[in-house]
């Protein structure tokens, strides 16, 4: 992407209402307003709130709002000229039940209150592989207990990626510290039983994993 075509969307992003982009200083000061305020001075409504984190460009945040209506859905990321094609999105077809909110994921428990979330959406994740970027994943459990401390009691995470090694090191995380596993399987469009929600929303990087064979694999579970 040229570096005008970044500015454009920069400027663009600034102008529409589902984009919010506080400064580092204003989350880590405790000066963000929104926090613990998404449901009431945001979305004006009380339903449950989901969050994909390291959303890119949003097409699942936006396809998972068009199906469920009656849940806000806010997608995180730190490049906001990619979600900006989300953003534009909602606001073309007028889906008021979706935000974008520009800021790194390492600060998501200064964007939302205790228990705020009803569920978390992670969506084909940089694995990390090398073990020197461990502290990086998203599922490592200083992580996990960034989440747990946002979530509801009974709020759920998903994980859907193609990284086999992603996939086994987090069942092996979550089996280690006794986390509750709903659901799992290391290839998703292989089993009848994989829940509709996963199957039924393919991102334009997932279609090419699924054109060149790459199984894709899902875990859904609870925070202990």
């Amino acid at each position: 992407m040229g570096s005008k075509n970044k500015l454009k969307r920069f400027r663009e992003n600034e102008k529409f209402e589902n984009v919010i982009q506080p400064s580092r200083e204003e989350l880590t000061d405790n000066l963000f307003e929104l926090k613990g305020r998404w449901s009431k001075d945001f979305f004006k409504n009380d339903h449950p709130i989901v969050l994909e984190l390291g959303c890119g460009k949003g097409e699942y945040t936006v396809e998972l709002a068009r199906q469920n209506p009656d849940k806000n859905f806010i997608g995180i990321d730190i490049k906001g000229a990619r979600f900006w094609r989300g953003a534009k999105t909602a606001i073309e077809e007028g889906l008021e039940n979706v935000a974008f909110v520009r800021t790194q994921i390492e600060l998501i428990e200064h964007v939302f209150a205790a228990k705020e979330v009803s569920e978390i959406w992670i969506t084909f994740p940089d694995p990390q592989i090398k073990y020197k970027r461990t502290k990086h994943r998203l599922t490592n459990t200083e992580f996990l207990q960034r989440y747990k401390n946002i979530l509801k009691e009974d709020g759920t995470m998903h994980l859907k990626t193609d990284s086999e090694f992603m996939h086994g090191y987090t069942l092996g995380l979550l089996h280690g510290e006794g986390h509750e596993i709903l659901y799992a399987h290391h290839d998703i469009y292989k089993n009848e039983y994989s829940p509709k929600e996963v199957t039924g929303i393919q991102t334009f990087y997932e279609k090419q994993y699924l054109e060149k064979g790459k199984p894709i694999t899902y875990i859904q579970f609870k925070i202990k």
